[in-house]
């Protein structure tokens, strides 16, 4: 029984440039066979049984040939597998897709094709450069720039048509060969001073781009140390750089930002972080583990004609409230004669799609500021029923009970997770963090006990940004600098700070 193979163009790195097809195709896929230039983000959509297998090539270093690409291809889908061909750019644009998919037809193999953003058009957008222009290119041109070595004659390029036209030209996988690109070009009558652009890791946080022309290119790409990957761009429109160039004025544009919220709550900050031009690095410190069979919670659910208040101090503990009220077959109508309160707008917001407006909501996302809004209006009639965490701090609750019943139930507990200690060392150990962001006290004393106090040092060079003043206590009490803390506690104070910064 033979499966069926995508053929997918990934696009040229930012992760939103992925057609919805291309998610499609990951989502479904048994076998994933990527690329280098892959986002390996996009391995995170595919289903927990899916299989990745790596095939990528760097210059002069293959994984695997094509020809032993094309097999791994056709032996998985030969196993009636649905294989999904994850390559950059766009399948067909020098992708070799087509060698692939002749591969495919040949052993009758089933297959399609998603189209992807090339980096010829994507990466030149992302760096200013419009490929075409009315004023200045009303062609463009994308030629290889991986030039036989045993072709001398770079016979395979019609160098004096391409030195001729009056389009962008654009090459692809040439830096290596970028001193005999801009000699033939010159050689053919191509003017000296047309301006030249080199593009590396396009569309990426780490973009660089390097403007000259097409006389001194070769030796300021020599200065700059520019590697693969790296676009050449030869034409007029270059100089529409300066004033199309919207990437790189992102606020966030190359910086290097660890999030350490559990991996269910860190979307929205790992989102806004990517669309502003940063790059999120994701390493939960939390797992939020439910506690399943919750007898306690579902009675106190049964008799919510007891309580007159309803506390939720987190988004995890409104999740699950509101999860049990709905496996019990009831909804929002229980809750009317209650006063209901919530810890953070990102709690209240997870009430809202439930249907229910918070009664109370604290200026400051911490106990101590609900426990001031509360208090003046509780009597000692009061009964508040209050599900969380396990392992939350004790303010709340030993304060609350001074003046009124309190029935606290723990509904899950949030613990350390270690699955990527090594990572994260790796991380610390050779690269650049500008920033660690920490969402909780739970989220920097987990983070002190994965990477070790022996390694705290490796903190230094990074700036810890906290988002509120529980969360700059616990780092203060484990011996580490606040650089700043948010002025209000949530995910946009947090990115308000480091983009003023």
């Amino acid at each position: 029984m033979k499966g069926k193979v995508y053929l997918v163009g990934a696009g040229p790195g930012d992760y939103k440039l992925l057609t919805l097809k291309g998610l499609e195709c990951i989502q479904v896929a048994d076998v994933i066979v990527y690329d280098r230039l892959v986002n390996k983000n996009y391995l995170k959509e595919a289903k927990p049984t899916c299989e990745f297998i790596y095939v990528g090539k760097a210059s002069n270093q293959h994984t695997l040939s094509q020809e032993e690409i094309n097999r791994v291809i056709v032996e998985q889908a030969a196993l009636g597998k649905i294989v999904t061909r994850l390559k950059g750019g766009d399948p067909y644009v020098f992708g070799r897709g087509g060698e692939e998919g002749e591969a495919l037809r040949e052993k009758g193999i089933e297959f399609e094709v998603v189209p992807g953003i090339t980096s010829a058009i994507g990466g030149l957008c992302y760096a200013g450069i419009p490929i075409t222009h009315r004023d200045y290119a009303s062609s463009f041109h994308v030629v290889t720039g991986h030039l036989r070595a045993d072709d001398k004659s770079n016979s395979d390029l019609n160098w004096n048509a391409l030195a001729h036209v009056n389009g962008t030209l654009v090459f692809l996988m040439g830096v290596s060969n970028l001193k005999q690109i801009s000699e033939q070009l010159i050689k053919e009558g191509k003017c000296k001073k047309t301006p030249v652009a080199l593009i590396s890791w396009a569309t990426y946080f780490s973009q660089k781009v390097i403007v000259s022309t097409l006389e001194e290119v070769y030796e300021v790409a020599q200065k700059e140390e520019i590697k693969p990957p790296t676009l050449i761009v030869v034409g007029s429109v270059v100089n529409l750089r300066e004033t199309l160039n919207f990437f790189e004025n992102k606020p966030l544009f190359g910086k290097n930002i660890m999030v350490t919220r559990s991996r269910t709550q860190n979307s929205s900050l790992v989102e806004k972080i990517s669309d502003l031009g940063g790059n999120p690095i994701e390493i939960p410190t939390i797992k939020i583990e439910k506690f399943q069979s919750n007898k306690e919670l579902q009675e106190a659910i049964q008799q919510l004609n007891k309580y007159t208040y309803l506390v939720l101090t987190s988004q995890n503990a409104a999740d699950i409230f509101f999860n049990q009220l709905d496996e019990l077959g009831l909804d929002a109508r229980a809750l009317a004669h209650l006063k209901i309160c919530a810890i953070g707008s990102s709690t209240a917001k997870a009430m809202k799609v439930r249907g229910i407006r918070a009664d109370f909501i604290p200026k400051e996302f911490v106990s101590e500021s609900l426990y001031e809004t509360l208090a003046p209006h509780l009597t000692p009639q009061d009964n508040i029923l209050i599900p969380r965490a396990k392992n939350a701090r004790d303010f709340l609750v030993t304060q609350l009970k001074e003046i009124c019943s309190v029935h606290e139930i723990h509904t899950y507990e949030s613990v350390i997770d270690f699955n990527q200690k090594t990572e994260l060392l790796e991380i610390l150990t050779h690269e650049k963090v500008d920033y660690i962001t920490f969402a909780s006290s739970s989220s920097v004393k987990n983070f002190v006990r994965l990477i070790g106090n022996e390694n705290l040092n490796q903190l230094k060079q990074s700036e810890l940004i906290s988002i509120g003043p529980v969360t700059s206590s616990a780092l203060c009490e484990a011996g580490l600098t606040v650089y700043k803390e948010a002025k209000q506690a949530t995910i946009d104070g947090l990115l308000d700070v480091m983009i003023a910064d």
